[in-house]
């Protein structure tokens, strides 16, 4: 099968919470704006860093010397945002701008709320209007207006709270994917419960899912084949600990299954079985969802299984590891 499909393209939406912890230097900085006051660190060269830096840019030494800077200062450079993106700031035109903060020596990028263009300009002094509730973070202060003193803000409260010591940040990000040709059958194909491997020609190594050009030589993989669904695991890993949105309660494997007739394993589920019978060489297949619950995708294949058939030899997969 040779035939060159029109491609799919489908909107995608990834979102998740990304958790970390900020150590003592970004805490501190944090911690600082809960209370609306910025705070800055010193380099070995005098400068004041804001946002603080960890370790000196010129030393690589760690830099402990805080220094609380003011919430005014002088924007350095701007552009203008004339199409308002989702999770932006404002719902209406604004600029980006990086602001240098009296009493600071590098710039802080945050957002000016100006009506127009014309209202703001390399040179002009603003102040931070401050959120009436803080949290301890950047967007501790909304946004920074034009002036010349600090704008009238709810005045800091005593703050028992403990440090600021670890952020949650939601990603969201949305794009368009548009399949290249060979993901375009390779993804029909699962619609229809096929399993769609491809390679450049009859001596070719056969790649599922198929790719748009072979890594060896350039050549476009479109010389489509129909694999069973049934393979070896190759290699594995045994999942014991838990996250946020896992589907499947530990333990648990998540394996590379080398589909028979294909060159390159892929990776999926491995259920059916205990964890630790899972091993090198055991044979499995796929177990599929519904037909009412395809789509195009290889989550139509829900997970494989074992067969019950005796363990391929090493040797038949050794170099597909």
């Amino acid at each position: 099968m040779n035939t060159a499909p029109d491609v799919l393209s489908a909107p995608l939406r990834v979102r998740f919470d990304y958790t970390r912890s900020v150590g003592p230097t970004i805490g501190k900085f944090l911690t600082g704006l809960r209370g609306r006051k910025v705070i800055g660190v010193r380099g070995s060269d005098g400068r004041v860093l804001v946002p603080p830096s960890e370790y000196d840019p010129i030393t690589a030494e760690p830099l402990t010397e805080f220094v609380d800077v003011a919430d005014t200062g002088t924007v350095e450079s701007w552009t203008w945002v004339h199409d308002v993106l989702p999770g932006q700031p404002f719902d209406r035109p604004f600029a980006w701008a990086l602001i240098r903060l009296d009493g600071a020596d590098t710039t802080l990028l945050h957002a000016v709320d100006v009506a127009a263009p014309d209202q703001i300009r390399t040179g002009l002094r603003v102040r931070a209007r401050w959120s009436a509730d803080t949290e301890g973070s950047i967007k501790d202060i909304a946004c920074f207006e034009p002036g010349e003193t600090t704008s009238t803000a709810p005045a800091p409260s005593t703050d028992d709270r403990e440090p600021i010591t670890v952020i949650t940040t939601p990603v969201d990000l949305s794009y368009k994917h548009t399949a290249s040709p060979q993901e375009t059958v390779y993804l029909r194909g699962l619609a229809e419960g096929k399993l769609m491997g491809a390679r450049t020609d009859d001596a070719g190594k056969v790649y599922f899912p198929p790719r748009g050009a072979n890594p060896t030589d350039g050549r476009p993989t479109d010389d489509y084949l129909e694999l069973t669904d049934h393979g070896t695991v190759t290699t594995f890993c045994i999942v014991n600990v838990p996250f946020l949105g896992q589907r499947i309660k530990p333990p648990y494997v998540a394996a590379y299954v080398l589909l028979d007739g294909a060159d390159i394993p892929v990776l999926h589920l491995v259920l059916g079985c205990d964890a630790s019978e899972v091993r090198m060489g055991m044979r499995v297949k796929a177990v599929w969802k519904p037909r009412e619950e395809w789509g195009f995708g290889l989550e139509n294949v829900d997970h494989f299984e074992p067969t019950g058939e005796p363990d391929a030899e090493y040797d038949t997969y050794k170099h597909h590891l």
